[in-house]
């Protein structure tokens, strides 16, 4: 299958990169305390259910504070698992999975704050939301089982985090949410269009060797 050669800027990599001495002193000084990566993995989901449930309970700044924090643990699980040498790709898929369950509780708390609230727009924008934050995984996946790549879009898990969090230590999750909501779907339908230019570039090149 057709693949770019260019890897298209990522805001996640770009982070990683300026933040990596930083990150392998975290994750050297909790290897030597014995931790285990997954036991990261674990805490950061845990964290995040508990902020998911502060929010549920209109603790809307406590539960994005608590959000906050959980966030940089999923880079720090992963350069743990490489410092030791046990990088795997079962261990990504995992990390992966927990990725959208940290994203989802949040979300699902804000849903059920806006059903307490009655707030039927709130309701609406964390839906879409949802759906677009669902589908820019799904579409990357779907694309990379087929050979292709879809590692674009303006609006990755990262960028979402940098929205959503803001709006909950601040109460005003409407704004964050009607931008992820909008964004989050423009970046599917990037990551659509990104998949089928691959794919017509394909037909053409086996066009061309005929």
């Amino acid at each position: 299958m057709a693949k770019n050669s260019i890897e298209p800027f990522r805001l996640e990599g770009f982070l990683r990169d300026i933040f990596k001495d930083v990150l392998h002193a975290i994750g050297g000084w909790l290897n030597r305390m014995g931790i285990k990566p997954n036991v990261i993995t674990v805490t950061g989901l845990v964290g995040n259910i508990v902020a998911g449930v502060l929010i549920a309970f209109g603790q809307l700044t406590w539960g994005g504070i608590i959000a906050m924090i959980m966030g940089p643990l999923d880079a720090v699980d992963g350069t743990m698992a490489r410092l030791r040498n046990e990088s795997s790709a079962y261990g990504g898929f995992i990390d992966s999975v927990t990725d959208r369950y940290d994203e989802l509780v949040l979300l699902a708390g804000l849903m059920i704050y806006f059903l307490q609230a009655q707030s039927w727009l709130g309701c609406l924008l964390v839906y879409f939301s949802a759906m677009g934050s669902v589908l820019v995984s799904y579409v990357r996946a779907r694309a990379e089982t087929l050979g292709f790549t879809a590692k674009v879009g303006i609006l990755t898990r990262v960028e979402r985090y940098l929205i959503l969090i803001p709006g909950l230590i601040f109460r005003m999750p409407l704004i964050s949410l009607g931008i992820t909501a909008t964004l989050a779907n423009f970046t599917a339908l990037q990551r659509v269009f990104y998949v089928k230019k691959q794919a017509k570039s394909m037909v053409s090149q086996k066009k061309t060797e005929k």
